[in-house]
């Protein structure tokens, strides 16, 4: 057996994997002719650059009505606020996302209640989303995390049956689609990241998706510093400035060409990992559902099994797995123990309000928690633009560990002991 890179021994991956974002020309081209045009920002917004990529990313997705922003973060505040949803209402949140989600619902003055994952997907379960609905529920936001996507059928049901406003996170799931339909055109909205490691990106930017041309006008109004964005200037907000800068839009407007290639690409190498990783030994892959016709891959997550590894949880494995030159990661933490989820630090009246939807100590999501401290291992898409090598490479290099740890648990304790040192 060749020895683990994390003792001494050769990597089993050498090459590195593509880099990200993918660059040429063209950026340079795009952003030179928005700089020479002297137009870089959006006034009247959206500028032209803008209004392009709003077109184009709405035909990506079958979308009809979309309204670009600074980042994926507003975009979550401004549907709530859109959607008139604030002071007192309840907005139900996957235990199993990045902060933001759980957040934006506290800046609009709601309260996010966390409820479990689906072990099957770890996206958000409706089976634990309705058992927490209250009279007070308003929204429920399903976030498509890694290359999954929420059961989109059973939260549509849920908000037909208790009237819910459905805003799909889709901060991973950018070209994905479910029977046929695109992510973010489902539900009432539609919240997308262009943030930099996502899989298309400006750096920052986001976009929100609008099922109807009345909730558009309000998103566009809010993000314009409350200017009326309807053709009868009747639709004032309270608004801000969260506006997309033509600079961003321009690369956007490259990015999006090159989409299609790419997510083919990584979607054909995620099938060939989902059948590559079946043969590992405790591991344990998140199947994908056959109602997503088209999958996104922002990072692949799979679950291991610590007790076939002699012990050793995600944290130790990933570890090893960037010794081989597999680049990975542990994830997010679970929501309720999230080290960037504070909103007792926020000032912001809704934690004082109602403490009784933040004593996170008393709170349990069994499954968020079994994925996030022991289980899940998230795989970065650089590796699905490799090709078969890539993929290779990486199964691989978590045979050899499999391998290697499940044979001595002594080893798995030493290297334990040594880790948390390090933390």
């Amino acid at each position: 057996m060749n020895e683990l890179a994390l003792l001494g021994g050769e990597k089993a991956r050498v090459k590195a994997y593509p880099e990200w974002p993918v660059h040429d020309e063209r950026e340079i081209e795009a952003v030179t002719r928005v700089i020479k045009s002297g137009r870089w920002g959006g006034f009247p917004y959206p500028g032209p650059e803008t209004a392009e990529f709003v077109r184009r990313f709405c035909a990506l997705h079958g979308a009809e009505y979309g309204v670009a922003m600074m980042n994926g973060t507003v975009t979550l505040e401004v549907a709530l606020r859109a959607a008139d949803i604030g002071w007192g209402d309840e907005v139900l949140v996957p235990a199993y996302t990045f902060a933001a989600t759980a957040s934006a619902p506290i800046a609009a003055g709601a309260i996010p209640v966390i409820v479990d994952v689906d072990p099957n997907n770890f996206c958000i379960d409706p089976q634990a989303a309705e058992a927490a609905i209250t009279e007070r529920t308003k929204a429920i936001i399903p976030v498509h995390l890694g290359a999954q996507m929420a059961d989109m059928d059973a939260i549509m049901a849920l908000a037909e049956k208790y009237h819910l406003v459905v805003i799909e996170d889709c901060a991973h799931a950018h070209g994905a689609r479910w029977r046929g339909q695109g992510a973010g055109t489902i539900g009432d909205f539609g919240s997308f990241s262009l943030q930099s490691s996502k899989i298309m990106t400006a750096g920052e930017g986001g976009i929100l998706l609008c099922k109807s041309q009345e909730m558009m006008y309000r998103a566009a109004s809010i993000i314009n510093c409350g200017r009326p964005a309807d053709p009868e200037h009747k639709i004032y907000t309270m608004g801000a400035n969260y506006r997309m800068g033509e600079l961003q839009a321009a690369l956007l407007n490259v990015a999006i060409e090159r989409f299609p290639q790419q997510t083919t690409e990584r979607q054909e190498m995620a099938d060939y990992m989902d059948e590559a990783l079946s043969e590992v030994p405790g591991v344990r892959v998140l199947r994908r559902d056959p109602r997503i016709t088209t999958r996104a891959v922002y990072r692949y997550i799979f679950a291991v099994d610590p007790a076939q590894f002699g012990g050793a949880t995600h944290d130790l494995i990933c570890a090893a797995l960037d010794a081989e030159g597999v680049d990975c990661w542990v994830g997010y933490e679970a929501m309720h123990h999230y080290s960037l989820f504070q909103p007792h630090l926020s000032k912001l009246p809704v934690p004082a309000a109602y403490p009784e939807r933040f004593q996170f100590d008393q709170m349990r999501f069994p499954v968020a928690e079994q994925a996030c401290e022991a289980e899940a291992v998230w795989l970065d898409e650089s590796i699905f633009r490799s090709g078969r090598e890539g993929v290779d490479d990486a199964v691989n290099a978590l045979k050899k560990i499999q391998a290697r740890f499940s044979s001595d648990p002594a080893l798995v304790q030493s290297l334990r002991e040594k880790l948390a040192q390090m933390h």
